[in-house]
């Protein structure tokens, strides 16, 4: 084992042994994956906030209610609280043609309709957002077997020579803890964005539990008049 003299993080990496190489690669990987779901995640979550306040605006502005649904059900670009109104209205319509249908079936009917609704876009917001949890949870341990790993090996090497310098055993030390920074490098972005996401997610899910309940009563108001 000999002393290396290039300390810098490129060389540390290309030094290291090959297990530890591919425990940074997979982290690398993992971190990659998860800035890709971060980003992709964050701007679908900006566009449902974004129509949800829009459509908000426009349904309590005093919009007509089929003159809204037919805008919403020719929108290529719905989603959130718009597919949610879209599916109660719809089922709506249909349940209040047929003869012989209680105010209590039409409306249970519409609820169940938006209750599926809500679940389909809370499930879509949501997705992925395990895998940021899972990265953030696994990747600390993955950098933390490779950190072991290289020691291991370090202290091997030692074995191998008649006299051991901190000149020959820090750099080799130096390779194996890299592993665990890049380990946390992949963990911390992911456990903020999965905290972040959860809680807009959760904030959302229930501004579309009370539209549920408004709107209902809105029909419920409607089939009386």
């Amino acid at each position: 084992m000999q002393p290396v003299e290039d300390m810098s993080i490129i060389s540390l990496v290309l030094q290291a042994s090959i297990v530890v190489q591919m425990v940074m690669v997979l982290l690398l990987a993992l971190s990659f994956m998860s800035w890709w779901h971060i980003f992709s995640k964050h701007f679908t979550i900006s566009t449902a906030k974004k129509h949800t306040d829009e459509f908000e605006d426009r349904f309590w502005g005093g919009s007509d209610l089929n003159g809204l649904y037919e805008h919403v059900k020719h929108s290529r670009n719905a989603i959130g609280m718009e597919k949610i109104y879209m599916a109660g209205f719809s089922e709506f319509l249909k349940l209040r043609q047929k003869s012989g249908m209680e105010l209590s079936d039409v409306m249970e009917g519409a609820r169940r309709a938006m209750r599926a609704s809500c679940q389909r876009e809370l499930d879509h917001l949501d997705k992925h957002t395990s895998f940021l949890a899972s990265v953030g949870s696994v990747s600390p341990y993955i950098g933390l077997f490779g950190t072991v790993w290289g020691i291991m090996y370090a202290f091997k090497g030692l074995g191998n020579v008649g006299q051991a310098t901190l000149a020959t055993v820090a750099p080799h030390i130096a390779e194996a803890l890299v592993a665990t920074a890049i380990g946390l490098f992949a963990a911390i972005p992911a456990v903020v964005a999965y905290n972040r996401f959860a809680h807009d997610v959760d904030r959302l899910a229930g501004r579309f539990d009370t539209f549920i309940e408004e709107f209902s009563n809105i029909l419920q108001r409607q089939i009386g008049k």
